[in-house]
């Protein structure tokens, strides 16, 4: 199998291209710069999604691409120029490989892209699915426009399947990355009242879904990458206090983190209660289906 990868230098994108390539598949990444040869085997393939997008024949006949290319949300405070590249980054990368899919002579069959549970806003203490409506702030806008960008890759005939990822429970990086290094050294209390719901999925979890979604022929449309049991914030904050055997007493009030986070720490206040019903429909098991188990994993 040929599955080409734009973000492979991310988290998400790195754990997937070393799943693959540990099987035996052909990867390409997609890359803004030279490309270099690479010790494990995966082939590089420049790409300009501000400008020139991406050559179609790097795609022609390749069986999967995977779109994860966005600058962080968390990376830095929300300026307004922040939030453009936030929006940029994703809708322009997800528009250029649906049209470099369009221009394929032979279209890959599935084209996988990323978007977030972002895309609910606020759901409180409601449980919600697929099906739900989208939220109205900043980043439910963002995930609205980065998954039309990817749908234009249905007109060539390829199965679009658009990823609305929760929180990935890892060591390595993303969100959990940053807070469990503040959990070791005591400083790991609830934030805000705590009572918000996070939805979530171990990596490793998030990269066997990620394989089941290009595998699977008959599932399209939005996917929701969380497990069946999204937890409260505070419920988080004792699991993680128990995985590293530290205390977890010390919350951070909610205007602090307005204070040191600006616009971006109310994504870290919402509360998102959201359900895997797609996946759970598809076939697919969790390895990890508690926040307890994933961060335990994370963290061994």
């Amino acid at each position: 199998m040929h599955v080409v990868i734009s973000g492979s230098s991310g988290l998400i994108g790195g754990a997937l291209a070393a799943s693959l390539i540990a099987d035996g598949h052909r990867v390409t990444r997609l890359v803004r710069r030279e490309p270099q040869i690479r010790a494990d085997g995966s082939e590089e393939a420049r790409w300009e999604p501000r400008a020139g997008g991406v050559d179609p024949a790097v795609l022609d006949g390749a069986d999967a691409v995977v779109g994860l290319a966005g600058a962080g949300v968390g990376d830095r405070r929300w300026t307004a120029a922040y939030k453009a590249r936030i929006r940029e980054s994703r809708v322009r990368g997800a528009g250029a490989l649906a049209t470099a899919i369009g221009d394929c002579a032979k279209p890959p069959a599935v084209f996988v892209s990323g978007s977030a549970v972002g895309y609910y806003g606020e759901t409180g203490q409601d449980v919600v699915d697929e099906s739900a409506l989208p939220g109205q702030d900043f980043l439910a806008g963002v995930c609205q426009e980065w998954e039309a960008a990817a749908g234009g890759a249905r007109a060539a005939g390829t199965r679009v399947v658009t990823t609305r990822f929760g929180i990935v429970v890892s060591a390595k990086g993303g969100a959990m990355g940053r807070l469990l290094p503040l959990a070791r050294a005591g400083l790991g209390g609830r934030l805000g009242d705590g009572h918000q719901y996070w939805s979530h999925i171990s990596l490793p979890d998030t990269v066997r879904a990620l394989r089941h979604l290009i595998d699977s022929e008959t599932v399209a449309g939005p996917v929701n990458m969380t497990t069946p049991h999204p937890a409260t914030n505070r419920e988080i904050t004792a699991a993680i206090g128990r995985a590293l055997h530290r205390p977890t007493i010390l919350p951070v009030p909610a205007f602090a983190l307005r204070l040191a986070l600006g616009e971006f720490a109310d994504g870290i206040l919402m509360s998102q209660r959201v359900l895997p019903a797609r996946l759970l429909e598809s076939g697919f098991t969790f390895e990890h289906p508690t926040f307890e188990e994933a961060v335990t994993a994370a963290v061994r």
